[in-house]
């Protein structure tokens, strides 16, 4: 992450290790919960796992594109990523019509 950051985030390096390896669930939790905080937000609402499901479901609606998501979660099969975004088979219907092939 560059060193770059606006005044109300924590200054972070970046987001290895001092060895450059990757950090831990807890460190990334922790880094979280401190960014929520620092925009004034109650951390208590927001977790790491909070904000994977809204950063796949904003990908999703704005852009439509389920496969995209799908590799992005690591989800191999539909069933799963359709429960995760919460799909609901009138939106799979809709999307379906719009695609011509």
């Amino acid at each position: 992450m560059p060193e770059v950051m606006t005044a109300t985030r924590p200054r972070v390096a970046s987001l290895g290790t001092s060895r450059n390896r990757a950090i831990t669930k807890g460190q990334y939790a922790r880094l979280v919960s401190q960014w929520i905080g620092a925009i004034g937000l109650d951390a208590s609402f927001f977790g790491r796992h909070s904000l994977r499901r809204t950063k796949a479901t904003l990908i999703y609606r704005r852009t439509g594109n389920f496969r995209a998501v799908q590799l992005l979660l690591g989800y191999t099969k539909m069933e799963s990523t359709v429960r995760y975004l919460g799909i609901v088979v009138d939106d799979a219907l809709a999307l379906a019509e719009e695609v011509d092939v």
